[in-house]
């Protein structure tokens, strides 16, 4: 209706749409977008695929972000402030929007506890204010040491906290893309969403998942089919993330030697 209502020579629009409106649907675009533009599987391709519609060239094909410089001052101000070495440390999310992809806090203390005693890595909390439950439960059933700083930086800061990270382990949340978007390897915990189409994209990363089709464990909280709604991720085991963070970690050992 908005594009119906622009008195625009160009007027762009995906055939087919997203979520059509079956008769009610009148198409008032006249140049067609592809549902995923640039031979792309993933989501980031449908938001470039009116570029290519209007025969832009894509000059980058992942995003990134890069701090500002008074950010990346603030950031390694915080680190020094709590013994942190820059990629040295793995910084742990919690969090999520919905509660049924929240990974189990406990899970997350276990594999904490894992890591740490595999790889001597340290371990820095993030998140916002509303995530200080999940991260109290973290802190209080492991048993390595973790500095907390839920709900005390900005998304600016955080930026350029996890620009220094060493890995970024994590729900699939907005903290896991901007990880990835400053060029911090990821391992994203995954449930019903599918990683190839949601995934972190431009860094190396691993995205664990259950075994599917999912076995529902939360009928009185799941919205299924709707994967934001859903809680699959609850059955992903501990030693699978644990795996997952080993296999990056090896992977890119070379990158942090040659950034240090």
């Amino acid at each position: 209706m908005i594009v119906r209502l622009v008195n625009a020579k160009t007027r762009v629009g995906y055939d087919p749409p997203e979520k059509p409106l079956r008769w009610l649907e009148r198409q008032p675009a006249n140049v067609l977008a592809k549902p995923f533009g640039f031979g792309g599987q993933h989501y980031l391709y449908r938001y470039l695929s009116p570029l290519e519609a209007l025969g832009v060239e894509l000059r980058a094909p992942v995003p990134t972000i890069e701090p500002l410089p008074l950010e990346t001052a603030r950031a390694l101000a915080l680190l020094d402030r709590h013994h942190l070495r820059r990629n040295a440390f793995i910084a742990v999310h919690a969090g999520a929007s919905f509660q049924g992809r929240q990974w189990q806090p406990e899970r997350f203390a276990l594999a904490i506890d894992e890591i740490s005693r595999q790889t001597g890595l340290e371990f820095l909390l993030v998140g916002g204010p509303d995530e200080w439950a999940s991260t109290e439960r973290i802190v209080a059933k492991g048993a390595s040491p973790v500095v907390n700083v839920v709900g005390a930086l900005s998304l600016a800061t955080l930026l350029a906290v996890l620009g220094q990270a060493r890995l970024f382990l994590g729900n699939e949340s907005g903290p896991m893309h901007m990880a990835a978007a400053a060029g911090t390897p990821v391992v994203g915990l995954f449930g019903l969403t599918d990683p190839a189409v949601w995934g972190p994209v431009g860094v190396a990363s691993v995205t664990p998942r259950p075994s599917m089709p999912c076995e529902c464990i939360a009928r009185d909280l799941c919205r299924r089919p709707d994967p934001s709604k859903a809680c699959c991720v609850w059955r992903l085991e501990v030693k699978a993330v644990v795996q997952a963070v080993l296999a990056i970690l090896s992977r890119t050992v070379k990158d942090v030697e040659h950034a240090l």
